[in-house]
């Protein structure tokens, strides 16, 4: 068996992409379609970053960004 090192993506979002509670979506929008998986949230308000279940994609709030409560 042989082992692949693949490139993890890193997706920085500012506050202003985060959705309701704290969430990103992914696929993102930037994506291309044919390699799109079922759509997940993301929660990146408790860690400040999550990584995608489908795709191993990791989206990270942006160093300095506040995440507004409502």
């Amino acid at each position: 068996m042989s082992s692949t090192n693949k490139q993890q993506e890193v997706v920085e979002v500012t506050a202003h992409d985060v959705q309701g509670p704290g969430v990103v979506f992914c696929p993102n929008p930037k994506m291309t379609l044919w390699s799109t998986h079922p759509k997940v949230f993301i929660d990146v308000a408790t860690t400040g970053e999550g990584k995608c279940p489908y795709c191993g994609t990791v989206y990270r709030l942006k160093a300095g960004e506040k995440l507004h409560s409502h």
